[in-house]
């Protein structure tokens, strides 16, 4: 008889793959109206309250009838934050400094070495050569497709905001599998969480919210806080879930590839020959993980 659960096994993991998917579109999508955004009237800590009071409007009617102690305070505080409003005012001011392509290989371009690090040390998950060698031909990748000028003296300040950033989402991701996070939790912990203790700090930080033009308010809310926020995390939640923390991460690493044919579209940012061989490479790298993993999960089978 012709067993069926590899069929299964492979229709079963299709849907979080997609989540990953949309994520990397979404995300993408971030870094190019965040960097347009920070060049705008609007400040980051104006874009940050933005993000986070859509969303919380968004979710509100479930407040009530969700299940708060369902988890402990400081596991609301690890996924909340991690994923908050500090996450989002490093990005921000990150930049402000350097360009959409640099910033999303600095934050996400880390994000495999970060999760295979927390991967081995918290979850004891194996990586095998292939998957090793995939995570490090993505940061080569990475790295090429930045150039030498992403570490000149202008740009320092920059890059320790995103690898900031980037170190801080990783808190977030171990927090999702380590506790078992749903994307429902997420959805509502998130905002819930950073318009609590942002708000209050908000109030004394330089704001231009009252003068910056609407339509750049309109687009910040409605990507950053529907978009983002809700789709974006929801879809993040659910494939960590599924498909564990590494995974995801190397998905996230293949945020710049998209970030700079984005930016070079929309922000007019050029696209020069480095920065095509880093996407290459990225593409290279994420191809050979999911080979090494579809190959252990045959020997398994």
């Amino acid at each position: 008889m012709i067993s069926l659960y590899p069929f299964h096994q492979n229709t079963n993991k299709a849907i979080p793959y997609l989540a990953a998917t949309l994520v990397v579109c979404i995300w993408s999508g971030w870094i190019t109206i965040s960097r347009y955004g920070v060049h705008t009237n609007l400040l980051p800590a104006d874009i940050t309250l933005l993000r986070y009071c859509t969303a919380l409007l968004c979710v509100s009617p479930w407040l009530l009838t969700y299940p708060w102690a369902k988890f402990r305070f400081y596991q609301y505080l690890f996924v909340g934050v991690g994923v908050g409003f500090p996450y989002t005012m490093l990005s921000f001011y990150g930049l402000q400094k350097i360009k959409a392509a640099h910033a999303g290989v600095l934050v996400n371009g880390m994000l495999p070495v970060m999760g295979a690090i927390v991967a081995w040390c918290i979850f004891r998950q194996k990586l095998y050569i292939r998957q090793w060698a995939a995570v490090v031909l993505i940061c080569l990748a990475n790295l090429i497709m930045a150039g030498s000028d992403i570490f000149s003296r202008d740009h320092l300040t920059g890059i320790v905001f995103l690898l900031g950033a980037a170190s801080i989402y990783t808190i977030h991701m171990t927090g999702v599998r380590l506790w078992h996070f749903t994307w429902k939790d997420v959805l509502l912990v998130v905002p819930v969480i950073n318009v609590g203790l942002f708000l209050p700090i908000w109030f004394f930080l330089p704001t231009s919210l009252t003068t910056a033009n609407i339509n750049d308010i309109i687009c910040q809310s409605l990507y950053q806080g529907i978009l983002v926020n809700i789709i974006a995390l929801t879809c993040v939640a659910y494939a960590i879930r599924h498909l564990g923390t590494m995974t995801v991460a190397l998905f996230m690493s293949t945020v710049p590839v998209m970030t700079s044919i984005l930016a070079w579209i929309f922000l007019q940012e050029p696209l020069i020959l480095h920065e095509g061989i880093g996407i290459l490479g990225c593409s290279l790298g994420l191809l050979l993980y999911a080979k090494g993993a579809s190959t252990h999960s045959r020997s398994i089978d």
